[in-house]
């Protein structure tokens, strides 16, 4: 596993984070929105190592539904960096931003059916 936390931003700049992908692995999601965000998700539990520089006001939440998370997009050039739990306190950072693309080659790619049947397909 990667030795160091991978950090990313958003493609202008103004959101930027550090991750610390631990033994965890990125979640390619179906669901109607992940699939049309082409997102690699590496989630976190509250009070995880990732850190976000999200400045106020600088991202825009979409949230439908159950209403039980926010999908952030930067205000500026549309990029969705993050997602945020809205009843817990749950997140998960966008790794498709990555700075380096190298830096999450070698994490493990689990598919969730967000669509049907809320598991992993693997």
């Amino acid at each position: 596993m990667n030795a160091k936390p991978i950090t990313g931003s958003c493609h202008c700049g103004a959101v930027t984070f550090s991750a610390d992908p631990g033994e965890r692995f990125l979640v390619s999601c179906n669901c109607s929105i992940c699939r049309r965000l082409n997102a690699l998700w590496l989630h976190f539990p509250p009070a995880a190592s990732v850190a976000m520089n999200v400045p106020q006001g600088s991202t825009i939440a979409y949230s439908w539904g159950d209403k039980g998370i926010a999908f952030h997009s930067c205000k500026t050039c549309g990029c969705t960096t993050h997602w945020a739990g809205l009843v817990n306190a749950r997140m998960a950072v966008n790794l498709g931003l990555a700075d380096d693309p190298r830096n999450i080659a070698d994490l493990p790619l689990r598919h969730f059916d967000g669509a049907e049947s809320w598991e992993f397909l693997d």
